[in-house]
């Protein structure tokens, strides 16, 4: 796709983002992250105020829920990164703007409300989590999808929106604490009505450009990686969270890809030309491999498993 036609497809898209940006404003509720903070559990640390230092023991989360919460945080932190990346994308006029603006100050809630739960519970190592900010943040967040089209950035949207729901929730479900559940729910009904928004302009997108937009979906079915890749040990962080079925192979094949390609009608796309089927069938053989390595995936883990409780 030219870079005229990516312009005419975002103008032929306008009319789509303004109804689902009534729907949005319908929809979603006002809330305020210092309602969700159990801020009467909340002490001074050492430093100017002379307060007690952080010790693990102080914590209420277990070494896994503590690292996916610093994960979901860092990814949050580097909101401006990412409000760059997507204005560059979609422009700040028109119904575009107001929308990229708006889902910048929905956002901008859950890094506020994730830290300070964190701080106030005493779950993290404040100086740890303050130096991995400034280090992941020093570093920014670049577009994969520069190079490509609009469409990528739309499809790329979709799925990452989704699954950084999926990552929030069952982050709070095996946190072990009711006040961290509840605030990631919240956090994680916010990315649900994202994900709605951008998942219907996906929808309008195979509508008006089908060939164009199964070869973006199939790009970034292919090459997804969440937002916060870049943040320090990534590799390492997203093993042990997926070995606690946080987010694994398993849960992105069937929980996220899936559903959004369900939604989009995608598989069954009518209309294509032959660049649009030689992506559907690229597409077809991708999610074979992808839910090919996530049945080897929850196999090896369900032996790991296995092992461990026998020698307990």
């Amino acid at each position: 796709m030219t870079d005229n036609r990516s312009s005419d497809l975002l103008r032929d898209l306008e009319q789509v983002v303004e109804v689902n940006l009534n729907r949005h404003f319908a929809t979603a509720k006002e809330w305020f992250p210092h309602e969700y903070v159990p801020w009467t559990q909340a002490s001074d640390f050492d430093g100017p105020l002379g307060g007690e230092a952080w010790d693990a023991e102080q914590s209420p989360l277990s070494d896994v829920a503590r690292t996916s919460l610093v994960v979901n945080l860092l990814t949050e932190d580097n909101l401006p990164s990412y409000h760059h990346e997507i204005i560059t994308l979609f422009g700040r006029e028109g119904a575009w703007g107001t929308w990229v603006h708006r889902w910048t100050a929905e956002e901008g809630r859950h890094g506020i409300a994730i830290r300070d739960y964190l701080l106030a519970a005493r779950a993290v190592d404040p100086v740890q989590l303050e130096r991995a900010r400034m280090t992941h943040m020093s570093a920014g967040f670049t577009n994969a999808y520069n190079n490509e089209t609009s469409l990528h950035g739309i499809a790329y949207v979709s799925f990452q929106e989704l699954a950084t729901r999926v990552a929030h929730r069952n982050t709070g479900r095996i946190s072990g604490d009711p006040i961290c559940d509840q605030l990631l729910a919240r956090v994680a009904a916010d990315e649900n009505l994202h994900m709605i928004f951008y998942r219907n302009l996906l929808g309008a997108a195979f509508e008006l450009a089908p060939d164009d937009a199964m070869r973006a979906v199939c790009d970034v079915v292919t090459t997804f990686q969440m937002p916060g890749h870049g943040i320090e040990n990534f590799t390492r962080k997203s093993v042990q969270i997926a070995l606690a079925g946080i987010y694994d192979l398993r849960i992105h094949h069937d929980e996220v890809v899936l559903p959004v390609l369900r939604s989009v009608k995608a598989l069954e796309a009518t209309g294509l030309g032959p660049v649009g089927e030689k992506a559907r069938d690229e597409l077809l053989a991708a999610l074979a491999e992808l839910d090919r390595q996530a049945t080897r995936f929850t196999e090896r883990r369900a032996k790991l498993d296995a092992a461990r409780a026998a020698r307990v």
